[in-house]
Formats: structure tokens, sequence, C-alpha cells
């Protein structure tokens, strides 16, 4: 079991150059050319690896073109055009829906504001920080998604289970600079050490400050249950 930073701010201050260090290329690596693309990467992206993503999204962006592209198809061919993606029906139906409202209410561009982002349908507070962050260069928040939660609880900086209550407490303690590179950080950190079920606790660089670091700690904090 690793000793945290007195401070969550500390902690979370330690964690980021730490993770820095260890991936300083660290980015998005979701494929788009617009930020309407970047939408319908993002919408896919729910319950789904970002690898499979891009790799449905290379010819689905080759057929479409604009938000009248996908509302002027029949909504059984686009859903075929993504059937490699989890929910790929229901989704089917968000982009169609989100592109009628792109084009009835905000003259064809994606908005670029929270409030019309959450709107849309399939698009929640994760969505619209992700298309306002890489799409409009507007920070107003932190990309909550399975790893960020994830490590997140593992590493002290929360206790709280809920995306958005875990967004809020991550904003008083993550410095307002990193808000956008904390949620790559945690994403490649994740996927390459800080897994779900078998971190690779040996080989991380925060084991020392990780109070869930499997070498002395019963439980893993993320889940709340024993390792």
């Amino acid at each position: 079991m690793g000793t945290p930073r007195e401070t969550r701010e500390e902690q979370a201050e330690e964690v980021i150059e730490r993770l820095e260090a260890e991936y300083p290329d660290s980015t998005i690596s979701l494929r788009y050319s617009n930020r309407l693309e970047l939408l319908i990467a993002v919408i896919l992206s729910a319950q789904c690896t970002d690898e499979r993503v891009n790799a449905e999204t290379e010819h689905l962006f080759e057929k479409y073109d604009g938000p009248a592209d996908y509302v002027e198809v029949p909504q059984d061919e686009l859903a075929e055009d993504l059937n490699s993606i989890t929910y790929y029906n229901n989704k089917a139906g968000y982009i169609q829906s989100a592109c009628e409202a792109i084009l009835e209410d905000h003259d064809g561009e994606v908005p670029d504001t929270m409030d019309e982002l959450t709107e849309l349908s399939g698009v929640g507070r994760k969505t619209a920080n992700v298309v306002l962050q890489h799409g409009h260069d507007v920070v107003e928040g932190i990309v909550v998604d399975t790893h960020v939660q994830r490590l997140s609880r593992r590493l002290g900086l929360t206790e709280e289970k809920r995306p958005e209550a875990i967004e809020q407490e991550l904003m008083e303690s993550v410095p307002e600079g990193y808000w956008q590179q904390f949620t790559h950080l945690c994403i490649d950190h994740g996927r390459t050490i800080c897994t779900a079920r078998n971190p690779d606790c040996s080989g991380c660089v925060l084991a020392d400050i990780c109070p869930s670091e499997k070498g002395d700690s019963d439980v893993d904090l993320a889940s709340g249950e024993p390792w």
C-alpha cells in the first residue's frame, strides 16, 4: 500500500508530474477531421473501445460528409454501417437526431456550449466536454470516462462513484491548466498499467503513492472490493 500525499491537491500534482514523464505524447486517440466527426466518434465510443470506433469511422466518414448526409439516409442503413459498434441501432438513432438538431437549430454547425451540446441526442456531459475541448478549444470541466473514474478512486483523489460527482471533486484538486491532459494521462495509464481486473502495480510509477497498491493494500478502492 502506497502512501498518498497529504492533500488531494498535492496528490493530483504528483500524479500528473509522474504520468507526464511516463506518457509525454498523451492525447486523444479518436480519429476525426472536423467537429461533426469528433461528435459522432465520441457518441460511438460509449461502451466501445476507441480502436473499434476508429476502424468503423474510417469508412463511415468517407461515406457521410455532413449532417444532412446522416439525416437523409434510412436509419437501418446507417445502423448497418455501424454494426461492429456496441448498441449500433441506438447510436444510429442518436446520430440522426443530433444531426437533425444541428441542421435545424444550429445552422449546420456543432454547438459550442455545454448546455446546447447536452441537448443533443446521445450527448451527456462527458461527450460534451470532449467536443468542447478538442473541437472548440473550450475547457470548462474534466472528462470522466471509465479509466479516469477507476484511477481517481484508486489513487485516493475521490470517493465518489458517479462521473458527475467525480468530475466536481477532481476540478477542486487538479490544477485547471491540466483539466484536459489529466484525462489523457489517466486513459494511457489505465490501458497500459492500471487495468480494471489485473493492474500491474509492480510496474507502476505511482505505486508508492497509491493507497490501492496491491502489495500491501487489501482493497481495490476503485470497486471497494478485496483484491
